[in-house]
């Protein structure tokens, strides 16, 4: 109950002045402590996620000697380096892994009322980018930054069929995904 109510108070909900309406998600706050003569001095920094949940996704990084600025700088950074993501309807077109550094994400497309099964950073990052139905494994470091950095690297690298044809320049053919009803019939049993 705690933790949901931190969790919530991190999230950030849009308002009128922010412009387009954007998703921005705390994902971790780090405290550094510098030792100087006369004690510690403290800083922190800010890993914040924003979206619009509709394909555009950045994060952003930011330090200061107070939380709100280092989740302002970091919310800033974020905005500028928001780049667009392949989604097909609410989940991405295929599998695909992510890495960076010591972080490597495998992302997977879901089905429709899967919902988001990811952790922390790689949560935050698909919730921005508007995904609603997918499956993630984290595997390697557990440092939020390459986490959150291996997430966005594999959603940069997703294609849609329709992509990859206009690459190839190719018309997009194959097998149609449609299932026909089958018509079900219930033989009744004679009680005796």
């Amino acid at each position: 109950m705690r933790e949901d109510k931190r969790k919530n108070r991190r999230t950030k909900e849009p308002s009128a002045e922010d412009g387009p309406e954007l998703f921005e998600k705390v994902v971790h706050i780090n405290r550094c402590a510098k030792v100087v003569k006369g004690g510690r001095r403290f800083s922190f920094a800010a890993l914040v996620v924003v979206g619009d949940q509709k394909g555009n996704v950045g994060f952003g990084y930011g330090k200061a000697q107070m939380v709100p600025d280092a989740i302002r700088k970091g919310t800033d950074q974020a905005k500028k380096a928001m780049h667009p993501v392949s989604i097909s309807g609410d989940t991405i077109p295929h599998s695909i892994l992510g890495t960076y550094d010591g972080g490597k994400v495998f992302l997977r497309p879901a089905r429709q009322g899967t919902g988001i099964i990811a952790g922390g950073g790689v949560r935050a990052v698909l919730e921005a980018a508007g995904v609603k139905n997918i499956l993630s494994k984290s595997l390697g470091s557990n440092n939020q930054l390459s986490v959150v950095t291996a997430t966005l690297n594999g959603l940069s690298q997703l294609r849609t069929a329709q992509e990859i044809s206009n690459i190839r320049g190719e018309e997009v053919s194959g097998p149609k995904f449609t299932v026909e009803k089958a018509e079900v019939t219930i033989p009744e049993v004679a009680t005796t």
